[in-house]
Parts: C-alpha cells; structure tokens; sequence
C-alpha cells in the first residue's frame, strides 16, 4: 500500500512540476510574439485618423503608441 502512495506522490508532483514548466515556458512565448507583432502600430494609428478625415502629427502618434503599451 505504500507503494501506490509513493507513487501517486511522484505523479503529482510530476505534473505539478510539468505544468509551472509548461505556463512559464508559454508565458514567455506569448510576450515574445506580442513584442514582435504587437497588436496596433504607427501604420494603424495613421490610417485610422485618415479615415476619420484628420492628419495626425507625430506628436499624435507617439502619445497614442505610449499609452497602448502601458
């Protein structure tokens, strides 16, 4: 009986372990990939007041990049 207490320790705590692992590992891939491609760029920002009918200054755009990525 001892046996399958030792081994259901192991187990557990194997899978504890493999699932910190395995969040940490997609945590950093995920910030990696939204540092890469982040999700609104200078491009974006000045299409979008186009549309609008205005001409952005960069002052405009460097604000608007400042507060999306906070």
């Amino acid at each position: 009986m001892t046996e399958f207490w030792g081994s259901l320790l192991w187990f557990i705590g194997g899978a504890v372990v493999s699932a910190l692992v395995t969040f940490f590992l997609t945590k950093r891939y995920f910030e990696k990939q939204l540092r890469e491609n982040p999700p609104i760029n200078e491009k974006m920002i000045r299409a979008m007041y186009m549309q609008m009918g205005r001409k952005p200054s960069e002052a405009q755009i460097r604000q608007i990049m400042k507060a999306m990525t906070k």
